[in-house]
């Protein structure tokens, strides 16, 4: 088979780095904070109290971790269902994204949650309260993160099917756990179009409810937030979040393990952006207008202030950006752009979730312990860390060498489905460098050219 090299470096870079060191140990802070939170209570790892029932756990943790991990979905939509095959170097690293985000919004939901030892009765349907939106978003983050777990599954069997090497007398266990892989791998191939399109569903399902869970709050949030339109809002601004967090991953990624940036493919992503931001903004100010409320964003008030900083930094800003085809070209504007889409839907979910919310009781006030805002950051470096170890050991990001690849090996067992499929995969050559079989390399070379040129 003729072979085009990919000019990647091909040693798979060490795990820990002085940077990794120090998230580490801001893991390890956040762990040790959670563990006393679990241990002692909310009331003494909190300032929570009954005027704010929630802070950051659920304002950063929940409400932003699901809008962040809307890559998942998005980028899943334009390569599997519309078969857009350019953009497929950003589908695993999307969803690996979306998995460790999605558990980790799990794991923040548990957290504060007062009985957290009785959240698994979600499951059971005789306590079902289908009235409420807090349990239709739980039911759907939870049906999610097991749809998003079974799409993994593929990369998986790819990393031990022909390398099952257990240890000791579980050695003679080696060929049935490799027949179970082979026959995973090939049931999963016929069937991930369902749950691919069950992933898109679901998402759409829950971002929304999330606006609509602030619906409910009535006159509790600010007038300039509070609409009935919430929840598509929420679910435009996770849309227009999805793509930029995937161009937003890739370039750390791809930095942090000397690779070179898919430019080509992430100015694609970013030319879609400015669609989804026209509309959410075009949304937002009708609904502004036709609630009679526009006039507020005159008071230069800190809530007037705070919402035209939302819109300009994270919606008007990065629609100019992207839609400038040289700015589009270049990592630092792509990666800017990125940024200020990122932190608008932050700016967004904190004003509605924490900022703008007020209480009943108007001389009750919040302001996270350091212990909630030591398990955040605990958690996001937590995210990094697993993100950096899966991608070291699985077949996650092209052209990075992972500690496993024995084609020959591999080939010599594998059925013809599987086989096609790990086609597709950068290679090492004799030389070392990293090869894609040619036939692989025109038809995307020729995709993501088609689509640069639109």
């Amino acid at each position: 088979m003729t072979t085009m090299p990919i000019h990647h470096n091909s040693n798979s870079p060490k795990y820990f780095t002085p940077g990794v060191w120090i998230v580490t140990a801001v893991a390890a802070v956040g762990g040790l904070c959670l563990l006393y939170r679990f241990t002692f209570g909310l009331g003494a790892a909190t300032n929570l109290s009954d005027a704010y029932p929630w802070g950051i756990w659920i304002g950063i943790d929940v409400a932003c971790g699901v809008a962040l991990a809307a890559g998942g979905f998005t980028s899943a939509f334009l390569a599997h269902l519309l078969h857009r095959d350019a953009y497929h170097a950003v589908v695993r690293p999307a969803l690996l994204t979306a998995a460790i985000g999605y558990t980790f919004v799990a794991l923040g939901v548990m957290t504060d949650l007062g009985r957290f030892w009785a959240m698994w009765h979600v499951m059971l349907p005789w306590m079902w309260q289908p009235n409420s939106v807090l349990f239709e978003v739980a039911l759907c983050v939870m049906c999610y993160l097991t749809v998003l777990y079974i799409e993994f599954l593929p990369i998986a069997c790819e990393r031990f099917i022909g390398r099952v090497r257990l240890p000791g007398l579980l050695g003679v266990l080696n060929r049935p756990v490799d027949r179970v892989l082979r026959a995973l791998d090939s049931t999963l191939a016929r069937v991930m179009t369902v749950f691919v399109i069950l992933g898109v569903l679901l998402s759409c399902m829950h971002q929304s409810s999330l606006g609509t869970l602030m619906v409910i709050t009535g006159d509790k949030l600010h007038p300039l937030w509070q609409s009935p339109y919430l929840p598509l809002m929420f679910l435009l601004s996770a849309f227009a979040v999805g793509y930029p967090m995937v161009i937003f991953e890739s370039i750390i990624a791809h930095r942090s393990l000397r690779l070179r940036i898919e430019t080509r493919v992430l100015s694609m992503l970013a030319r879609l952006t400015p669609i989804i931001l026209g509309l959410y903004l075009v949304v937002k100010v009708l609904d502004l207008v036709r609630r009679g409320v526009a006039p507020l964003l005159l008071e230069n008030s800190p809530a007037s202030n705070l919402f035209l900083a939302e819109v300009t930094l994270g919606v008007l800003a990065p629609m100019l950006i992207f839609s400038v085809p040289r700015l589009r070209r270049s990592i630092p504007w792509l990666f800017t752009g990125a940024s200020l889409v990122i932190l608008g839907v932050v700016m967004n979910r904190l004003n509605v979730f924490l900022i703008a919310y007020s209480p009943l009781d108007l001389t009750a006030s919040y302001t996270p312990a350091w212990t909630e805002i030591a398990v955040t950051t605990g958690f996001i470096a937590m995210t990094v860390l697993i993100y950096r170890f899966v991608v070291l050991n699985f077949p996650v990001i092209e052209g990075l060498a992972v500690p496993y690849r024995n084609r020959e090996q591999h080939d010599a067992g594998t059925p013809n489905r599987t086989r096609v499929l790990n086609d597709r995969l950068p290679t090492a050559s004799p030389n070392g460098d990293l090869v894609r079989p040619s036939h692989e390399t025109n038809r995307i070379d020729r995709a993501v050219a088609q689509g640069a040129a639109s």
